[in-house]
């Protein structure tokens, strides 16, 4: 069984979607009405950059978003078995495999970043990846800290994301140092995504997922909360809102994806952040990207 994959934040990188838009007539047709709907020239910050705008998270997630699901959308090789997304990657697989129209996963993950990113801007939270260490060593430190700082991102056997209060985060971090981690860095993000600081997120995010339709997936979908596949609209929907405080399962989901039949994955976004983690966590499967 083949898996696609789409990637997050992260993976962003100017020029992204520039060969699609001057190749393909159907990618250019979406990535104008990209910008229609925004009200503004995403083309232009996902094309010509600066690198300093396209990684600000009301950009990066839109960028990431159009380009991934475009490229889908033209792919003569997009043959879903299942998929899975990781974070923001959901929304991108969905539009992919038709449960909402691209336009509408456009106007969620534009809704979603301006959340995000008013929050982050109204809080004091970071992220951390720490590499190394056993997932119960750095699940214990979290809690016994007394401020806000929770494990966010389950990557690969060898790297943990833990999210939370800027002090906690780096009390946290020197304990985990001490402690034996080969390595942690601080992500240049200023927000402590899947965590419980983005909890003002979730009522108003929900809000606006009751306000568009979505279909039954016709492939699983192994989404982040849980890391099971997933079919039911009503299912999916909750999930999503779910993720913005909940941690990414995305070691657990390839692992089930390999367990039900899995024998290929292949990444559908920018970058190659996924087939890395692929890797690390079975080191018996093939991994790809689609180019351009």
């Amino acid at each position: 069984m083949k898996a696609y994959l789409f990637p997050g934040q992260g993976s962003q990188f100017v020029g992204m979607g520039k060969y699609l838009y001057k190749n393909s007539h159907s990618a250019k047709k979406l990535f104008q009405l990209s910008d229609e709907i925004l009200g503004f020239k995403i083309t232009s910050v996902m094309f010509e950059g600066p690198m300093d705008i396209l990684k600000n998270t009301k950009y990066t997630q839109l960028a990431i978003y159009i380009y991934s699901v475009i490229k889908a959308k033209v792919s003569n090789y997009f043959e879903p078995d299942m998929v899975a997304g990781h974070s923001l990657g959901e929304f991108s697989a969905l539009a992919a495999i038709n449960v909402f129209s691209f336009e509408d996963g456009l106007q969620l993950v534009n809704q979603r970043a301006s959340i995000m990113q008013n929050i982050c801007e109204s809080t004091h939270g970071g992220m951390a990846v720490v590499f190394g260490l056993e997932d119960s060593i750095i699940e214990n430190a979290c809690k016994n800290d007394h401020g806000i700082v929770v494990p966010s991102n389950y990557n690969s056997p060898e790297q943990l994301v833990i999210s939370g209060e800027i002090q906690a985060l780096r009390r946290v971090c020197s304990f985990l140092k001490k402690g034996g981690a080969k390595k942690i860095f601080i992500l240049p993000v200023h927000g402590a995504f899947h965590s419980p600081i983005m909890k003002p997120a979730r009522t108003k995010f929900k809000k606006i997922v009751n306000q568009i339709f979505f279909k039954d997936s016709k492939y699983p979908i192994y989404q982040n909360v849980t890391a099971l596949p997933v079919r039911k609209s009503y299912d999916i929907k909750n999930n999503l809102v779910e993720q913005l405080t909940s941690p990414v399962k995305w070691k657990q989901s390839i692992k089930n994806m390999i367990a039900h039949g899995a024998v290929s994955f292949t990444e559908m976004g920018p970058g190659n952040i996924l087939q890395g983690l692929i890797k690390k966590i079975s080191k018996n499967f093939l991994s790809q990207n689609i180019n351009p």
